[in-house]
């Protein structure tokens, strides 16, 4: 399944004035205001706010900026607390009781499937699967999946229902890891965010990088709160806008030992979508970033990145990864950080996609790669059964959402 910027996202156009003396008066009375948010507006990296070409300038400037690891770290702290204010999240929230959910369990051949549910703040629920090895023994290593901005398919509805998602998840538990797939906000059954004045949109309340990002790292509670996972391996894999999530939070939470960002880091293109890149997470009064170097904050814990000559990752080869790979040369690391570049696929992450993933992963977090290859060491994952979508939502009319729940978005404002 292939996605172009085009298709994929949509931006407002802007505010269009047709009153020449509107203007002028407007300019009279409110300069002020008027440059502030232009000042504003060019915090906001979105899209393809650069050119490629003026991506990797950019990367090259970002270079001479640092020559050894101690300048790479000042520079690398600075990025950090940077996106944190920028996400509105300096200082973290408090950690509140996760009061998990965990019902409904399937057990299939070589894993399990449950239906999960926890607060990240109180009275606001990430809503997911946990797929959970059957046939080996703990403790765990545990992975998080992050769903890209990916459509219903042909057995399933989009987001971490599909079909291409279940199989990543439950092929890495019979590998012997702990998978947790979680709902984008405004996806699956994350229905909280959805705005009174836009009951449908994913994209309307313009914060959904800060809870998109607590939710990941809340995500992490959860996964080292359960007492089969050893929380020294724990790692994170998405494609697209799930990719977006993986090196967000590879760079602001250290306790990811492994990241396999897919199809998605570029020096030049930020994200679309509010929940990637719609606060000022990329550039401030104090720093300026791109995601290929947000990719490199995972230096020194492995890291691969998965790309294709189809969308915004197609220089990967030549611009992004040598970037990243000298920041890991730094730390003498360079054999930690791998790119597997796929000329001729496109925007998904498919078979070919998967088996990078899985072999990285197996080596890193010490699964059996064994469990889901076939007598010729090829990747089989036919044993995966699909699940309805029905099957794996955790609320339902037999089990609604806590009274206590959050209606909208609108009362967190």
């Amino acid at each position: 399944m292939t996605h172009n910027s085009s298709q994929a996202y949509h931006f407002p156009q802007g505010l269009h004035i047709m009153n020449s003396r509107l203007l002028i008066l407007l300019f009279f009375f409110c300069g002020v205001v008027i440059a502030q948010e232009r000042t504003s507006a060019v915090k906001l990296r979105q899209g393809g706010f650069l050119t490629e070409e003026e991506g990797k300038t950019e990367l090259a400037r970002f270079a001479a900026t640092y020559s050894t690891r101690s300048e790479w770290q000042r520079r690398a702290d600075n990025i950090r607390k940077g996106m944190l204010k920028g996400a509105e999240l300096d200082p973290l929230p408090a950690r509140t009781p996760l009061n998990p959910i965990i019902r409904s369990k399937k057990t299939l051949d070589g894993y399990s499937v449950e239906n999960v549910a926890f607060e990240s703040i109180p009275g606001f629920f990430v809503t997911g699967n946990l797929y959970r090895p059957t046939n080996l023994k703990g403790p765990f290593a545990a992975i998080l999946c992050p769903h890209g901005h990916f459509s219903p398919d042909s057995l399933s509805a989009g987001g971490r229902f599909r079909k291409d998602m279940q199989i990543r998840c439950a092929a890495l538990a019979k590998m012997g890891a702990v998978v947790f797939a979680y709902d984008l906000i405004g996806w699956g059954e994350s229905t909280q965010f959805r705005s009174y004045r836009f009951p449908e949109s994913h994209r309307t309340f313009g914060k959904e990088v800060k809870y998109q990002i607590w939710n990941s790292i809340r995500s992490v509670d959860f996964l080292i709160s359960l007492e089969d996972v050893d929380p020294e391996r724990i790692g994170v894999t998405g494609a697209s806008g799930g990719g977006t999530q993986s090196f967000l939070l590879a760079a602001l939470d250290e306790r990811i030992a492994v990241s396999v960002p897919v199809v998605m880091v570029a020096a030049h293109f930020f994200g679309g979508c509010t929940c990637e890149s719609g606060m000022p997470i990329h550039q401030s009064e104090n720093h300026s970033t791109n995601n290929a170097e947000i990719a490199a904050l995972c230096a020194p814990r492995p890291q691969l990145l998965i790309s294709d000559g189809n969308d915004w990752t197609k220089n990967t080869p030549q611009v992004e990864f040598p970037y990243i790979r000298n920041v890991y040369r730094l730390f003498g690391a360079e054999d930690r950080v791998e790119n597997v570049h796929l000329a001729a696929e496109g925007h998904d992450y498919g078979p070919s996609k998967r088996a990078a993933a899985y072999a990285f992963l197996a080596k890193h977090l010490h699964l059996k790669i064994s469990e889901v290859t076939d007598k010729n060491g090829l990747i089989d994952e036919n044993l995966v059964i699909i699940q309805p979508s029905e099957d794996l939502r955790v609320f339902t009319a037999q089990y609604p959402r806590p009274r206590h729940a959050i209606v909208a978005i609108d009362e967190l404002r």
